[in-house]
């Protein structure tokens, strides 16, 4: 496969703009400024949620090692192994993480070990839905990937939470000086229904239903004293080769971008009515801090100003794969022995097809760090805090 005609890296002088705010993007290096060291008392544990976008190993250990990103050259990056993790490197978690001071959150199935979870731990497990599996049976529909739904993984929180906190009020003070993201989560739930031939019309239908379960989940953990939430959205679907495969002969492509415009206004209508969700939420808790996600921007802006500024558009085929167009669809995955990987994954926006390779995971992180893809950012929230703080059992 050859490689695209650009450079996936950006200069502090590059401009990115979202439905949010306009800012001048950072140098990553001012992420690890010493006021967002979690050991400064910003945030005293991370606490994960959601699907394979920020598994760090659930997946791996739940099927004992019998999974596609068991095998090399998933983790090749940066951990130089397959660790269950989808994709070449880190995630978006891994670098929020670094940045705020903490080790990588180790997977929940992975167990406590000598350190324990009071640190914080990972719930999330790739192919997880919003949804409980039966929602899709009952429309007919079969969801082979996992049944650790997003109930599932609060479920194991809660029996958790008594072992790492030994009162009520402990457990309170505890939530409300950690960080907690709750997804990414439901990209699964439209996955598997596109994938099964269910309608545009029908889909639409599902967004309240699934945006209501995230709701839950952070009303929730609102109630048992969480306060400050990271809750992210889509991605624009319509530029990933899953989907690029899947409606090959949709007659919607953006010759601008060449990602499928129906799709693509299918994540902002998910995003748009999940904002309206996280609306209702902190007029319901405003005391607490729930902080939108967006994860559509990011990904067009790098598109969007790469085709402008470059002499070739960004590809958007995947780095590993089975070739073919968009380098995957056929029956041949990355990590199977006769799948072709591109000789520099930092080039690239896809790492399989499905996942997002680690340098375009990076710059989602930076963005929600220092802005503008969060809203307050990362920074803003965690400058704001107090080393002391403490809330009572109200």
């Amino acid at each position: 496969m050859t490689s695209p005609p650009f450079r996936f890296h950006w200069s502090p002088t590059d401009t990115f703009h979202s439905s949010m705010a306009s800012s001048t993007l950072l140098p990553l290096i001012l992420v690890f400024l010493h006021g967002l060291r979690g050991g400064d008392g910003c945030f005293t544990a991370i606490f994960s949620f959601g699907d394979s976008i920020a598994d760090t190993g659930n997946l791996l250990i739940s099927e004992h090692g019998n999974i596609q990103s068991a095998r090399p050259p998933y983790g090749q990056t940066f951990f130089n192994r397959p660790t269950g993790r989808y994709s070449d490197g880190r995630l978006i978690i891994d670098f929020i993480a670094e940045a705020l001071g903490f080790s990588f959150m180790p997977p929940f199935l992975e167990g406590p070990g000598d350190g324990g979870f009071r640190r914080g731990v990972n719930f999330a497990v790739a192919g997880a839905t919003a949804l409980d599996v039966h929602f899709y049976r009952e429309r007919g529909m079969d969801v082979i990937r996992t049944n650790l739904s997003l109930q599932t993984q609060f479920g194991w929180f809660k029996e958790l939470l008594p072992s790492i906190c030994s009162t009520d009020s402990d457990c309170r003070n505890l939530l409300a000086t950690s960080l907690v993201l709750a997804g990414e989560i439901g990209g699964n739930d439209f996955a598997y229904a596109f994938g099964q031939g269910k309608s545009l019309s029908e889909l639409k239908s599902y967004v309240p239903i699934v945006n209501h379960a995230i709701g839950v989940l952070i009303n929730d953990l609102i109630e048992l004293g969480a306060k400050t939430l990271l809750v992210p959205g889509n991605f624009p679907i319509g530029c990933l080769p899953i989907y690029l495969i899947m409606f090959e002969h949709s007659e919607d492509h953006d010759l601008s971008t060449g990602c499928i415009k129906w799709l693509n206004d299918f994540a902002q209508y998910q995003n748009k009515h999940l904002q309206l969700e996280l609306d209702r939420l902190r007029a319901l808790h405003p005391y607490a801090t729930i902080i939108y996600a967006d994860y559509y921007n990011p990904i067009m802006n790098i598109i969007s100003n790469q085709n402008k500024n470059s002499t070739g558009k960004v590809t958007l085929a995947a780095c590993c794969g089975g070739g073919g167009p968009y380098n995957f669809g056929n029956r041949v995955q990355c990590g199977d022995a006769s799948a072709s990987v591109c000789d520099d994954p930092s080039l690239y926006i896809s790492w399989d097809g499905v996942h997002l390779t680690e340098a375009a995971y990076r710059f989602i992180a930076e963005g929600l760090l220092e802005g503008p893809f969060a809203d307050p950012p990362i920074k803003e929230v965690c400058y704001k805090r107090s080393p002391d703080h403490k809330v009572d059992d109200a």
